[in-house]
């Protein structure tokens, strides 16, 4: 289970990511600057935002699997769209309903772990499936600049579309069959002793989201701080490539390729992230600000080596998302779980997740049009800022999720 969840969340980001890989690419094909293409990654970023709070909000009351199946059929079915789309317009069109389509994976999938596996294998699995959209992203990467030279940026679309069947298929076979609804008599809240085979049985469900409230300006900041998590994690994804191809002026190609460090970096980070969080397991909000602040330095530094060390801005880079990713463990997949008592897993997951595409959406217009008015050294030390700001927030949130959880 464990491998299928984590395989269908890679399929699920080849049809996401793929867009942002080849933008460079498409302002060499095309002509567009930057700045003009941000309606399609934006658009996508705003509807997979909104989505998350209707599948969210759904997912604690649908069975997951559906939801899962057809979100990832209609994205197969934008990738095959995108292949034809000739203008700017088609393509927001196409990419505004994919990103729709996407916001039906992660809130089920959340919802699923939970009623299927004990607290410590939820970590375990959660830790696991967010390495799957590493791994699709280093597929992408991968595959763009081969795809690119081969029969030009319209083919890796095609490529993505398959992988999205193919994991839905199997996705159908093999994913057992849950309810999804709210059950106050048999829902219980389950954690395991650390031994083999034996688990505890604590308190029943509450169902009743009337409590929820009164821990509302703690999720307020948590949100805050996960919009600044997504505006550097996706903005810094989406636009890096373009960053190295003009910063050294290197070919689309290259640039591209260079993505892959990102991910890369991502999966260390997230294992970091968790084995950090199995030492203060009461507290992600905690191990968020470490890791938050662990970015804040790595864009301090890039920085400084931006403009100088194509090795150096790309180690940098790659530190600084690396974090982001691991903030993201903590503060979208690990906090849900704290609100099982409200019977609200899937509903706060959609909510936290959507906040990282409101910084996804900021961030990928506002960081094109800030490079291309005030240059990309301007661009790092904005980087910096969100970094830096997000690692107060963190630490804010940190000392109130003491008290009140």
């Amino acid at each position: 289970m464990f491998l299928l969840l984590t395989m269908t969340y890679m399929a699920s980001y080849m049809t996401r990511v793929n867009f942002g890989a080849v933008i460079s690419e498409i302002v060499v094909q095309t002509g567009m600057a930057k700045s003009m293409l941000f309606s399609v990654v934006t658009g996508s970023a705003v509807t997979y935002g909104l989505g998350q709070l209707i599948s969210g909000y759904v997912g604690d009351r649908m069975p997951p699997k559906k939801l899962v199946l057809s979100g990832l059929l209609v994205a197969s079915a934008m990738n095959v769209l995108m292949i034809f789309a000739t203008g700017r317009t088609q393509m927001t069109v196409i990419w505004c309903v994919n990103g729709l389509a996407q916001a039906f994976m992660w809130p089920p999938m959340a919802k699923l772990m939970a009623d299927m596996f004990s607290d410590n294998d939820y970590k375990k699995a959660s830790t696991m499936v967010n390495w799957g959209a590493s791994f699709g992203t280093i597929a992408i990467y991968l595959l763009a600049p081969a795809m690119i030279l081969l029969s030009g940026w319209r083919s890796l679309f095609a490529v993505t579309a398959a992988a999205g069947v193919v994991m839905a298929f199997f996705w159908q076979r093999r994913c057992p069959e849950t309810d999804g609804k709210l059950q106050a008599d048999a829902a219980v809240d389950r954690t395991t002793d650390g031994r083999a085979g034996q688990t505890t049985k604590m308190k029943p469900v509450e169902t009743r989201h009337t409590g929820l409230w009164t821990v509302a300006p703690l999720v307020a900041l948590i949100m805050l701080g996960i919009v600044l998590q997504g505006a550097l994690r996706d903005g810094v994804t989406t636009w890096m490539p373009s960053y190295i191809s003009e910063t050294y002026h290197l070919g689309s190609e290259i640039s591209i390729l260079t993505g892959v460090a990102l991910p890369v970096f991502s999966i260390v980070s997230m294992h970091l992230a968790r084995k950090l969080y199995e030492k203060m397991p009461d507290n992600p909000i905690r191990c968020a600000a470490y890791i938050f602040g662990v970015g804040a330095l790595s864009a301090l530094i890039l920085t400084f080596v931006s403009g100088s060390s194509a090795a150096g801005s790309v180690l940098c880079s790659a530190l600084l998302t690396g974090s982001m990713y691991g903030a993201n463990l903590m503060l979208v997949t690990m906090v849900p779980p704290f609100f099982r008592k409200y019977g609200t897993i899937s509903t706060v997951s959609g909510l936290l997740n959507s906040c990282t595409y409101v910084g996804s959406a900021l961030s990928t217009y506002g960081f094109a049009l800030l490079s291309d008015r005030a240059g990309w050294g301007r661009t790092v030390q904005v980087w910096f800022v969100i970094a830096f700001l997000g690692t107060v927030v963190c630490i804010c949130c940190s000392r109130i999720w003491r008290r009140k959880m």
